[in-house]
């Protein structure tokens, strides 16, 4: 029976990262295998290193009692999504895509990626002072409406 249980851990497909080191060479670990890593020269010695590798730290993690977890698998992404977000911001998303000649779509995918690429990037609230000029005319024109 514990043969049985060790054998079907053995037969579980895991992802792994394949990622090139600066000084030459490769580093293979197994994200659902915590500490299951390997190093390998060539791409050539991937498959046979990797398994290896993996098949060691369930048979030392089976030996030892300790729980191997199942596999895991990013989740399909459709690639879209909606957002909501101000008119103003809206109207000023579509005049800056129509002045660079892009689709609207073009234009929010360049931005965010951008945004997503700077490391120093903050979220947070605005603050009244770093207002775009077109966010404080919007905000003038509900105070008066209000008023």
């Amino acid at each position: 029976m514990a043969s049985t249980k060790l054998q079907d851990a053995l037969k579980r497909q895991y992802r792994m990262s394949v990622i090139a080191d600066q000084d030459g060479g490769y580093v293979v670990q197994f994200p659902d295998l915590p500490g299951c890593i390997t190093q390998i020269e060539t791409l050539d010695e991937l498959a046979a290193h990797a398994n290896e590798a993996r098949e060691l730290w369930i048979e030392s993690a089976f030996e030892r009692g300790l729980p191997i977890p199942e596999p895991t698998y990013p989740e399909e992404l459709s690639g879209r999504f909606n957002v909501r977000l101000p008119r103003s911001l809206h109207r000023a998303l579509v005049d800056r895509a129509a002045e660079e000649g892009v689709s609207l779509n073009q234009l929010v995918v360049y931005l965010l990626s951008r945004g997503i690429g700077d490391p120093k990037l903050e979220i947070a609230e605005p603050s009244a002072s770093s207002q775009e000029p077109g966010d404080k005319v919007e905000a003038a024109r509900r105070k008066r409406r209000a008023a």
